[in-house]
């Protein structure tokens, strides 16, 4: 009967084995670069950082590279593999997970737990629009730092304030002096130049105190005069309906295949 039921129960675990996550938390690394996107040398930096951040902020930050979605969707992806791979901090596994797929050349970001909280939509997208650019030129490393740092400044401000959210954004600094006295010197020299040539081409000529110096006389006879109007053209264009999906504030979230809501989103670069 006892080698009945370890027969049994062998055959339990050998059928629901796949179903389990093979890696332990601690055995999974933060940085997953199976595209080969990054240097050993931007590896091994953006894995510290990756680290000091999690271990500090107490939320896991997760960069994923990918050559295959294997038939997923973005969304999907990248929510089974920061579920199924035992990341997250705490009883909602807080985190953040950055998923780019070279297959169709996509980003995905998936947040979980404190992640919904501190990440919300328009977080996410004003996070979006300051590493889209390196995405887009192949400078994937600095584009990784720049989710990682900015989404360690979000999570201080979750933890020591609100959120920040619409209309409760980081304001890029604006140089008003530096480039006020830029705009006021380049303009100083432009017009020097053109004076001097304009100058320079009237050396035959001399201002005259009179206005009559300049007109021919008898050269203008007016008789008649009036206004007539011939034709109006008015251009219309329609205002482009703003999405206020992405702008309502917070996070919409979702169930993915394991039962844990998460929020996120993502696009092309």
């Amino acid at each position: 009967m006892k080698k009945r039921n370890f027969i049994l129960i062998f055959a339990l675990i050998i059928i629901f084995l796949p179903v389990f996550p093979v890696f332990a938390a601690e055995d999974m690394p933060r940085l997953v670069d199976e595209a080969d996107l990054l240097s050993d040398r931007e590896e091994s930096a953006l894995r510290d950082k990756l680290d000091e951040i999690s271990e500090r902020q107490q939320v896991d930050l997760v960069v994923v590279t990918t050559d295959s979605l294997e038939g997923k969707s973005p969304r999907e992806f990248a929510d089974d593999f920061y579920d199924y791979n035992g990341y997250g901090f705490g009883d909602d596994y807080d985190g953040v997970l950055f998923l780019i797929s070279m297959e169709e050349r996509d980003w995905y970001i998936s947040t979980t737990g404190f992640g919904i909280t501190a990440i919300t939509d328009a977080g996410r997208e004003y996070i979006s629009e300051n590493f889209l650019e390196d995405l887009s030129d192949g400078e994937y490393g600095a584009a990784f730092t720049t989710f990682a740092e900015l989404c360690d400044a979000f999570i201080t401000q979750a933890r020591e304030g609100q959120p920040y959210d619409v209309g409760n954004l980081p304001k890029e600094p604006f140089p008003f002096v530096m480039n006020l006295a830029i705009a006021l010197i380049a303009g100083f020299i432009l017009s020097f130049i053109v004076t001097s040539v304009m100058r320079g081409k009237l050396k035959s000529v001399h201002s005259q105190p009179m206005a009559d110096s300049y007109i021919k006389r008898d050269s203008m006879h007016l008789t008649k005069q009036s206004d007539m109007f011939l034709y109006r053209h008015v251009n219309r264009i329609r205002k482009p309906e703003h999405d206020e999906s992405s702008y309502s504030g917070g996070s919409v979230t979702h169930t993915s295949s394991s039962g844990r809501s998460h929020g996120g989103g993502g696009g092309k670069f």
